[in-house]
C-alpha cells in the first residue's frame, strides 16, 4: 500500500483523536490532557518517547532499520483563549478556550505520520524525530523544546525539518502553499511608558502631559514605517493597547501603549528595533517628558531553506498533483515559533487550506476567529505529506 492509502485507512481514527483534543483544549506550555491523548495514540509504536520537564511536550524518535540521517517533523498542540461559537457537535467543552488555529489537526496529522512511518521501520534509512509541541501561541514552546534537547533527540542534529499549518480561510480547501525564503513574519512587542507630571486639565502649562507625547509617538511610528522602510521589505507596527488617565479634567502622570511589530527580514527587524526606540526617546525629549521603552524580541522570521522549500513543493505536487500546490507570492504577516527550529535546521513550513468544502476562502472566518471551522478531510493528506517528506528526504544522498 502507498503512504496515502495507509493514511486514508486511519483517517477516521485521526479524526476521532482530533475531535477529542478539540473538545478539551489547553493553553500555553502546560497541556496535561493533550499530552495524555498523544501518548495514548502513540502507545504500542516502536518509538523512543520522552516528555518535557518544563512543559507538556512529547518527543518521539523512530529509528529505522537502515543507517541514515535524521529528519524532524513538528506538530503544535496548544489552543487559544477564545470562546468557541462554531456550533459543532465536538465544540470546546472548556469555557473561554478553543482550538481556533487548527493545532488539534496538526497533532492528529503528526500522530498519523508516526503510525505510517512506524509501519515502515525496517526499511527506513535513518531516524525521524516527531516533535509534539505546546506553547506555540505566544509561549515560545519551540525554544523551550530546543533547550530541552529536541534537536539532539536522535543522537544527531536533523538534516531537515518540516511543519504543516492549516488555514480555515485564505487558501482553498485542500490547497498547499509554500515559498523559499521568508515564509512568515517576525513578531515583536514595543512596550512604552511615558511619564510626565499630572495636574489640572484646565491649566496644562503647569503640568507635564504625557498623553500628547504618547499620541505623537504612535503617529510618528506609522510615519516611520512608510518613510524609513522599503515597501518590498516592509514592517508593520500596530498599536493595540493605549491607556492613560482616569477623568476628563485630570492630566495623568503616565501614558502607556503596546504595539506589535512585524518584519519580514532580519535586516528590517534590526532597523525597526533601533529606529523605534530612538524615535520614542527623541519625542519624549522634545516634549519634556520621560519615556521607558522595551523592545521585546519574540518570534524571529520564519525562513524556509530554498532547497527544502523546493523539495517540499515537488513532493506535494508528486503526491497530489500540481493543481493543489500554490506558489506563495509573499510572506504571511502572522508569526510562527517553528522559526526557532528553522534558525538551526534547514527546512520548510507549508500551509494547507482546511476550510469545509464549498466555503469561500476569501470570506470564511480565518484562524483565531471564534467561528473558524477546520475540516477533518485534510487529516489524511497532511499525514501523507509529513510521512512522505521524511521518507523521501531520508532517501536522498548524503550530500543532498
Amino acid at each position: 500500500m502507498s503512504v496515502h492509502d495507509d493514511a486514508a485507512a486511519i483517517a477516521g481514527e485521526l479524526a476521532g483523536l482530533r475531535r477529542r483534543i478539540h473538545r478539551e483544549p489547553e493553553i500555553g506550555l502546560d497541556l496535561p490532557r493533550t499530552q495524555e491523548k498523544v501518548l495514548a495514540a502513540l502507545d504500542g509504536l516502536p518509538l523512543e518517547l520522552t516528555v518535557g520537564r518544563a512543559l507538556s511536550s512529547v518527543t518521539a524518535v523512530l529509528r529505522g532499520g537502515r543507517p541514515g540521517p535524521a529528519v524532524l517533523l513538528r506538530g503544535d498542540m496548544d489552543a487559544l483563549p477564545i470562546t468557541e461559537r462554531t456550533g459543532l457537535d465536538y465544540a470546546s467543552a472548556v469555557t473561554g478556550v478553543m482550538h481556533a488555529c487548527g493545532h488539534d489537526l496538526h497533532t492528529a496529522m503528526l500522530v498519523g505520520a508516526a503510525r505510517i512511518l512506524s509501519a515502515r521501520q525496517d526499511t527506513l534509512p535513518g531516524k525521524v524525530i516527531f516533535m509534539f509541541q505546546p506553547g506555540e501561541e505566544g509561549y515560545a514552546g519551540a525554544r523551550h523544546m530546543i533547550r530541552e534537547g529536541v534537536l539532539g533527540a536522535a543522537g544527531e542534529r536533523p538534516a531537515a525539518a518540516y511543519a504543516l499549518h492549516v488555514a480555515s480561510a485564505q487558501f482553498g480547501p485542500g490547497l498547499f502553499a509554500t515559498r523559499p525564503g521568508s515564509m512568515m513574519a517576525a513578531a515583536d512587542v514595543l512596550d512604552v511608558t511615558v511619564r510626565g507630571h499630572g495636574g489640572h486639565a484646565s491649566e496644562p502649562h503647569l503640568s507635564s502631559d504625557p498623553i500628547p507625547a504618547a499620541c505623537e509617538m504612535v503617529t510618528a511610528l506609522q510615519t516611520m514605517v512608510t518613510r524609513r522602510f522599503d515597501v518590498f521589505d516592509p514592517v508593520v507596527i500596530t498599536v493595540g493597547s493605549f491607556h492613560a488617565g482616569t477623568a476628563d479634567n485630570i492630566i495623568p502622570d503616565e501614558a502607556h501603549f503596546l504595539a506589535t511589530v512585524r518584519s519580514f527580514s532580519t535586516a528590517a527587524r534590526d532597523r525597526v528595533r533601533a529606529g523605534s526606540l530612538r524615535l520614542v526617546a527623541d519625542i519624549a525629549t522634545a516634549h519634556g517628558v520621560r519615556a521607558s521603552a522595551d523592545y521585546l524580541d519574540e518570534y524571529p522570521v520564519t525562513v524556509n531553506d530554498a532547497g527544502e522549500a523546493a523539495f517540499a513543493g515537488q513532493t506535494t505536487a508528486d503526491l497530489f498533483g500540481s493543481g493543489r500546490l500554490l506558489a506563495q507570492p509573499h510572506p504571511l504577516p502572522g508569526a510562527e515559533d517553528f522559526s526557532f527550529i528553522l534558525e538551526q535546521v534547514p527546512g520548510a513550513f507549508v500551509m494547507l487550506g482546511a476550510g469545509p468544502a464549498g466555503t469561500d476562502p476569501a470570506t470564511a472566518p480565518y484562524n483565531h476567529a471564534a467561528d473558524a471551522v477546520f475540516d477533518d478531510s485534510v487529516l489524511a493528506d497532511g499525514a501523507t505529506l509529513l510521512a512522505e517528506l521524511a521518507l523521501r528526504r531520508l532517501a536522498l544522498p548524503a550530500a543532498a
